[in-house]
C-alpha cells in the first residue's frame, strides 16, 4: 500500500472514529469505543481484524507475551484505542514497537477520553 492509499485509509478510519466520539463522548472504557469503531468499520464494509496476537521474536524464538493489536484495518493500518487522561510517551513508544514487530508501516493512536477527538489523535508512519 503506497502512502496516498495509506493516507486515504487513515482518513476514513479517523472519520469513523470521530463519529463514534460524537455519539458517545469521552468517559467510557476503551472496550466500548473499540466495539463501536468496529461496528462503524463493518457498516462501511471496511475489512478489519480485532485483538490480533502479536508475538515477540527473540533470538529466533517466537514468544507469546500476551501483546495484542486492538484493530488492524485492511491488513495495513494498526489502530490502537485508548481512553486515558492524556497520551503519554509510553503510548507512542508502544505504537512504534507494535509497528516494528508487526511489519506494518502505518498506525493510528486514538485517545477517546479527549474532549475533541482530533486532540487525542496521533498518526505514525514508519520508513
Amino acid at each position: 500500500m503506497d502512502l496516498s492509499q495509506s493516507d486515504g485509509l487513515s482518513n476514513r478510519v479517523i472519520g469513523l472514529a470521530i463519529e463514534v466520539h460524537r455519539q458517545l463522548g469521552p468517559g467510557l472504557l476503551e472496550s466500548a469505543y473499540e466495539e463501536c469503531l468496529c461496528f462503524e468499520l463493518r457498516q462501511n464494509e471496511i475489512r478489519f481484524s480485532r485483538q490480533l496476537p502479536l508475538p515477540v521474536i527473540y533470538k529466533d524464538v517466537k514468544l507469546d507475551c500476551g501483546y495484542r493489536l486492538d484493530i488492524v484495518v485492511e491488513k495495513a493500518l494498526i489502530v490502537e484505542v485508548k481512553a486515558v487522561e492524556r497520551l503519554l510517551p509510553i503510548h507512542e513508544a508502544q505504537m512504534l514497537t507494535y509497528l516494528r514487530l508487526s511489519g506494518h508501516k502505518t498506525g493510528l493512536l486514538m485517545n477517546f477520553h479527549s474532549v475533541v477527538l482530533k486532540d487525542g489523535l496521533r498518526r505514525f508512519v514508519l520508513g
